[in-house]
């Protein structure tokens, strides 16, 4: 039954844990826990392993194994492969098998422990903020949490919106950086733009400064919108 909290408990607790479950299951079994420093762990540079153990999702993983060993004049593992149980309830949008992810994804929505007490904090509405890189998912899970009855605020929508002309920080940005970054249409080139400021940390200081509160007003005035409308 894992929860967000699990996942993110030190190694030495979830290191005890493991061994508590070696212990529990055979106390007279041999094993050794090693830190993973890299993809492969000891698996590529242990002459006396003979297996591993891999599942069907696992099995590239472990061909991976055996090519860098082979690569360190290392004999090759047999791959072991054990199938994965099904999960006979998963819904459509879930994975087939057994899935910490289809639990997490099903604990969306609830509350898993009681909002801290911060007296410096509103109490309505509850604001959360919902980060990661490209292709971490941002979308996806503010989709299931719109479904949830959550109001949403595209802050990537917001950034946009404040350099269109007539936007909040339009003539700003035009007179700190230049006329040359307007298209014919009046618009702002944003590869223009970003040609000038990545790479340069003072230009892009400057461009943040002007743009990030704006987007911030922005937000909070949405907030607001959302308190409103209950």
């Amino acid at each position: 039954d894992k929860v967000l909290m699990e996942l993110i408990e030190p190694y030495e607790v979830r290191v005890a844990k493991l061994r508590e479950f070696l212990e529990d299951v055979k106390p007279s079994l041999r094993y050794d826990i090693v830190p993973l420093a890299d993809p492969y762990g000891p698996a590529v540079t242990d002459p006396d392993l003979q297996c591993l153990v891999v599942s069907e999702e696992t099995r590239r993983g472990g061909e991976a194994v055996n090519k860098k060993r082979l690569q360190n004049g290392l004999p090759e593992l047999v791959l072991y492969e054990i199938l994965l149980m099904k999960d006979p309830d998963h819904a459509q949008n879930e994975e087939e098998k057994i899935s910490s992810s289809s639990l997490r994804q099903r604990l969306l929505g609830t509350l898993l422990r009681p909002p801290r007490q911060d007296p410096a904090l509103p109490s309505h509405p509850y604001v959360i903020g919902l980060t990661g890189g490209t292709g971490s998912g941002k979308t996806s899970i503010a989709k299931v949490l719109g479904q949830l009855g959550a109001f949403l605020i595209d802050a990537d929508k917001l950034g946009h919106a404040v350099y269109v002309p007539g936007g909040p920080a339009y003539e700003q940005v035009v007179a700190a950086f230049g006329a040359e970054i307007l298209n014919e249409d009046g618009t702002i080139n944003r590869k223009v733009l970003g040609a000038k400021v990545f790479g340069n940390q003072e230009r892009l200081k400057s461009l943040t400064d002007i743009v990030w509160p704006e987007i911030a007003h922005m937000v909070k005035e949405q907030i607001r919108e959302a308190d409103a409308q209950g």
